[in-house]
Parts: C-alpha cells; structure tokens; sequence
C-alpha cells in the first residue's frame, strides 16, 4: 500500500454529500428561523460546507464518518430541538440522489403553464407501491406519480378552484403527514448550488 496516498486519511472518515429537507421551516409563520442561524446549526454538529438554498429549510452539507442516514437524521433533529425548542422534521438525501432527480428530468415532458407547478414530496419511509403510484383528478388539473420508492412527483394547474393547498391535502391524505414537499425549481437552484 502506499502510504502517499493514505497519508492524511482516516479510515471510516469519507465525506459524504447530503441534502436536509427541513419540514415546514418559514411557511406558514411556523417554525421561523434565519438561514444564517440554521447554518450555525448544522456547523455546530460538526458539518462541512454548509450551505442554504432559499428560505425553506433546505440544508447542503458533507458529513465525514460512517454514520447511517438514520443517525443523522437523529443528530439533526434533536440539534434543532435544543437550538430552537421547536421539533422540526428532517429528511435527509444524498447529494447524488439530488442532482440524480434532477438529471432525470421528470417534469420535461410537461406542458409550460403560467398557472402550473410542479412539486417533489419526499417520504421518510421508502415503500416501492411509491414507485408505481399514478393518480389524475377527474377534472385533469392534479397528478401525482411516483419518481422512486421515497419521492413523488405532483403537478397541479392553479385555478379559482384549486390551489397548492389542496394538492398538498391530497398528497397527506395519500402519504400520511411524515412527508415535506419542494417546488420543482427549489430542487434546481439546490443541484446547481
């Protein structure tokens, strides 16, 4: 082996690249904390690189060691609890599986509307029904459809009928309430940052 090239390494310490979707984060008037304190956050668990996207909870960094995502997520969450006394949920994705989604695609084949949105809800919990999963209102202006076992795609047409929280609803209805959601151009702006 050459030592060179081990030189400076631990083993066990690869870092790794995340992405941390906080659940309601700034909406709504709940859970309202700076992007700057949330930073601080995620640096005072020992974090690298730490970057935010938006005002919504949405946290890039690399981790070094071989934790599981699980134990992140714990270390996360009860970070948050004793920096804010809030419980605020947090959904953790590999960087790669991002920037994957995003190559992908899954909303290019859609038509451009000023009145349409397109969302990505991520679950706790994979289940590969997920995977499979299509849904079309009767009136055509919600679908929902699975892009993995723990991501849905959604789009919705905006009307005087229908608005974000209604698909929202839907996707709670559908899901249970252990999921966020992502507009399609946070998802973006997050894999080219």
């Amino acid at each position: 082996m050459n030592s060179k090239a081990t030189a400076g390494k631990r083993p066990g310490r690869a870092p790794r690249e995340y992405v941390a979707f906080l659940r309601g984060v700034n909406v709504g008037g709940r859970s309202v904390m700076g992007m700057a304190d949330l930073r601080g956050i995620f640096a005072s668990l020992g974090f690298r690189n730490v970057r935010t996207v938006l005002a919504s909870g949405n946290v890039a960094f690399t981790a070094l060691g071989d934790r599981d995502e699980a134990e992140l997520v714990l270390r996360i969450e009860g970070r948050l609890k004793d920096a804010t006394g809030l419980e605020i949920e947090a959904f953790l994705r590999p960087w790669t599986a991002v920037t994957d989604l995003v190559a992908a695609g899954p909303f290019a084949a859609e038509s451009r509307a000023a009145a349409k949105r397109f969302y990505v809800t991520f679950l706790r919990e994979a289940a590969e029904a997920t995977r499979a999963y299509a849904y079309e209102s009767d009136e055509r202006d919600i679908r929902i459809f699975g892009l993995s076992a723990s991501e849905v795609g959604s789009t919705i047409v905006l009307s005087a009928k229908r608005g974000t929280p209604d698909l929202m609803r839907l996707l709670e209805k559908r899901f249970g309430r252990d999921i966020t959601t992502r507009n399609w151009d946070t998802i973006e702006k997050l894999a080219a940052s």
